[in-house]
């Protein structure tokens, strides 16, 4: 969900230069199946994150079918490495097919399992980890990526929104979940971090040198 207004959500679409066929292809598929993905102005995001940062390893943590991983694997180039994890090896199948069919350079490892026990088997450091996990296990997973990740590199999530529900009462565990979250990324004094409001809200974390 959109968390912008409707009326500038679709200014700023419109004014995105076009995607590759694949990324086009990846976000019809999103549409029609009705699942979720960044989106292309999240995805350009994560693409300057890559430029802005030099980011050449990322750790990806629920990765689907490998829209914003292909958006990670673009920027990062011939040089990078991108681990992408997923419980569906369907999934990853498919991300894997996306990226060889878009010319996807970066040297990739596909893992199937559980995110957070795959954080536990990963050696770091990681320029970048992206979380996009279940929403209750962010908690856990900024525990578990912080001593994986170097300093000054960034931690970035999604969904710190959850559709607006953070505002509510008697939240869901979800909710709750992300309303820890977003406690732990701005008192910890380890990260600097802000919440950008595009989409469903998107959290970037600078971890301190």
């Amino acid at each position: 969900m959109n968390m912008l207004l409707a009326d500038i959500d679709a200014y700023l679409l419109q004014a995105c230069p076009p995607r590759d066929s694949i990324l086009e292809e990846m976000e019809s598929r999103a549409a029609a199946d009705s699942f979720p993905i960044v989106g292309p102005l999240v995805g350009r995001l994560l693409f300057q994150l890559v430029c802005i940062s030099g980011a050449k390893r990322i750790l990806e943590l629920g990765s689907g079918f490998g829209y914003s991983g292909y958006w990670f694997g673009s920027a990062a180039g011939s040089g990078g490495e991108l681990i992408l994890t997923d419980l569906s090896s369907r999934n990853l199948r498919d991300a894997e097919s996306y990226f060889r069919r878009g010319g996807i350079s970066c040297r990739t490892q596909f893992r199937v399992g559980d995110a957070l026990r795959t954080l536990e088997q990963l050696s770091g450091p990681f320029d970048i980890i992206f979380n996009d996990v279940d929403k209750v296990r962010y908690p856990q997973v900024f525990m578990q990526a912080s001593r994986l990740l170097k300093p000054d590199g960034l931690l970035i999530s999604d969904n710190l929104l959850c559709q607006g529900r953070v505002l509510k009462s008697g939240a869901d565990e979800d909710v709750r979940g992300m309303q820890e979250y977003t406690r732990l990324i701005f008192q910890n004094e380890e990260y600097v971090s802000t919440v950008i409001p595009i989409r469903d809200g998107v959290s970037v974390s600078v971890k301190r040198s």
